[in-house]
């Protein structure tokens, strides 16, 4: 087995939503902001290669849409997923198997594109099937007013017309060696793979916990549908990867791109900081 990181780029949101109740004063200690209170974020997707299978977990926001759209979240950076696929030596078209950990469209977006004519959209890997968590899939189709906006139909749509989606009802093992849980607290259904790499698990934490500076159990996004479910979740999953020795792989931070942890009189922290690269 091999992994790569797959960075997509970089986009800002508002530090006082991605921390929710915990006041500037403490998260910007460990999360630096602009003037305008935004906090430059990374969308790191992690392809999975094994044998015949090529298996990418998420897909960045994608390019479909519009200016408008995309000025809203500032994006930066020179990281692209096509570009960042060829530099690990694949094109889209080698993925066998498109894993999203959850429909929002800073992780799925990279999913759909505009047909060469603009007449309409495709899947950007026509290769793949499409694995969603069923409990993930419904929630989306079925959005509640205050997460519709990041269900976009054109990100999930074409998914299912292609004929390639696959849902999957329960956690387990999904692929050898890939075993996948459900976490609720941010969305319904969110699916978290944990991955058993060189006699280690490496666990793609999506926004389970989208940067290191989440570790703190009250650190919650505003995002998140159900915070106290997200509280419990955190804690059981800290509890476990400290005592269990788990590598966390970060989507969203931009400073830390993989990290091990300690159990300190103040709490579950970083012990180790490192580079995916360091566990080749």
């Amino acid at each position: 087995m091999q992994l790569f990181a797959i960075p997509t780029g970089n986009f800002k949101l508002d530090g006082g939503a991605m921390f929710g109740v915990v006041p500037k004063s403490l998260w910007s200690k460990h999360y630096p902001s602009d003037e305008n209170n935004m906090i430059n974020m990374t969308m790191r997707c992690l392809l999975v290669v094994d044998g015949d299978r090529r298996i990418l977990i998420n897909n960045g926001i994608g390019d479909k849409q519009s200016e408008k759209f995309f000025s809203h979240y500032h994006l930066n950076g020179d990281d692209s997923l096509i570009k960042s696929l060829a530099a690990a030596g694949f094109a889209p078209e080698d993925i066998t198997d498109m894993f999203l950990t959850h429909l929002h469209f800073d992780h799925a977006g990279g999913s759909v594109k505009y047909k060469a004519d603009r007449s309409g959209f495709e899947t950007v890997f026509p290769n793949a099937t499409y694995w969603i968590s069923a409990p993930q899939w419904e929630w989306a189709m079925h959005a509640n007013r205050r997460e519709s906006a990041s269900f976009l139909k054109e990100n999930i749509q074409p998914i299912e017309e292609s004929g390639r989606l696959k849902l999957f009802d329960h956690p387990g093992e999904l692929f050898p060696g890939i075993g996948v849980r459900f976490y609720n607290g941010h969305t319904d259904g969110q699916a978290i793979p944990f991955i058993k790499y060189k006699g280690k698990t490496i666990v793609f934490t999506s926004d389970l916990l989208p940067t290191a500076a989440h570790l703190p159990l009250p650190w919650v996004m505003s995002y998140d549908t159900r915070p106290l479910i997200t509280l419990d979740e955190k804690e059981a999953f800290l509890e476990e990867a400290v005592d269990k020795g788990y590598v966390l792989f970060f989507e969203h931070d931009l400073y830390t791109e993989c990290c091990t942890l300690a159990r300190t009189e103040k709490g579950i922290k970083v012990d180790k900081a490192m580079r995916l690269k360091e566990l080749q």
